[in-house]
């Protein structure tokens, strides 16, 4: 391989993660058939197998608030030391976006501050909404304004919607309820003025930005002569979607990098796997084509671009001697 990658985008799943989710009500995820299998080991073969230099892992949906503040803070700590552990054993291959007990505000904050000063975690990660709160809700100016203090790296993660017995119509909600949800909390974060108030957060969007690529003019038009005088933000939404950071986890070619790439330059685009949650022959499969594609730019790959990215980006992630 020519450039290791820099996997943002990458899951872990501890057992006791997994059995507290299920114990919650959750043997089947978000509409899916149940939990994937997961180890250090064989995260560590797929990357090998792939030229991954290092990934940042995350929790998925459904997260770590399933109902009762206390146990989330418990469980966000847990899973938290847990990843800070699996960072020391493995110098250079992995680091990590730290779980939030959101929408409980101050366990959140508490949990900000032990994951940066304690366990030196690379980022955060957010599920686009938390029981109905999305990420716009005033409720939550209190975590953004610390994580903008810190210059933080925000790493946006769908769930299923509030509706989605309704919407999902019996089918997983990660094969469409997820893209709509990013689209409708990365609205919202928009129109919420989120981003242009807090303007050192560094926002990944996954999945090439779900239906945010083909949806940015048609905010940005209803921002302008729809919203109420007085509540939008003085930055078009264009403007703002162009300064957020898209990874390409999922089915990237031959359409959605396509798409991605005539609302934001080059430079916003970071590699992203989804593994464990694609199994791993589909994501040695979606690497296959992202080596493949036609390259963005002469001179480079999309290896070589993507990882440049990464190390602007997260300058102290880096594969170890």
């Amino acid at each position: 391989m020519t450039s290791g990658l820099i996997d943002v985008h990458a899951h872990h799943l501890p057992d006791f993660y997994v059995e507290q989710a299920t114990a919650a009500g959750h043997a089947h995820p978000d509409g899916m058939g149940g939990w994937p299998s997961w180890s250090a080991r064989d995260h560590l073969d797929l990357m090998d197998r792939n030229g991954i230099d290092t990934a940042l892992l995350s929790l998925s949906s459904p997260g770590v608030h399933f109902g009762d503040d206390k146990a989330a803070r418990l469980l966000a700590r847990r899973v938290n030391e847990y990843t800070a552990d699996l960072t020391r054993d493995h110098p250079g291959r992995f680091g990590t976006f730290a779980s939030l007990p959101l929408p409980d505000v101050e366990g959140t904050l508490e949990e900000i501050a032990f994951a940066y000063d304690q366990l030196g975690a690379d980022g955060v990660a957010l599920l686009t909404h938390t029981d109905g709160v999305y990420l716009g809700d005033a409720r939550l100016e209190p975590v953004f304004a610390e994580l903008d203090r810190r210059n933080a790296v925000v790493f946006l993660h769908p769930t299923s919607p509030v509706c989605w017995e309704r919407s999902a119509l019996g089918r997983p909600r990660p094969m469409v309820e997820y893209i709509f949800d990013t689209a409708r909390t990365v609205t919202d974060l928009v129109t919420a003025g989120v981003l242009t108030r807090h303007q050192n957060l560094r926002v990944i969007v996954p999945h090439c930005g779900g239906a945010i690529p083909v949806l940015a003019d048609r905010i940005n038009e209803f921002m302008r002569l729809f919203l109420p005088a007085g509540t939008s933000p003085a930055q078009d939404a264009v403007r703002q979607l162009q300064g957020l950071y898209y990874d390409m986890a999922g089915t990237a070619f031959p359409r959605q990098v396509p798409a991605l790439l005539q609302l934001v330059d080059p430079d916003r685009v970071l590699f992203g796997s989804d593994y464990c949650w694609t199994p791993a022959p589909l994501a040695d499969t979606h690497i296959a084509a992202i080596d493949t594609a036609a390259p963005p730019a002469q001179g480079t790959t999309w290896r070589t671009l993507t990882t440049a990215n990464a190390v602007r980006l997260l300058p102290q992630v880096r594969p170890a001697d």
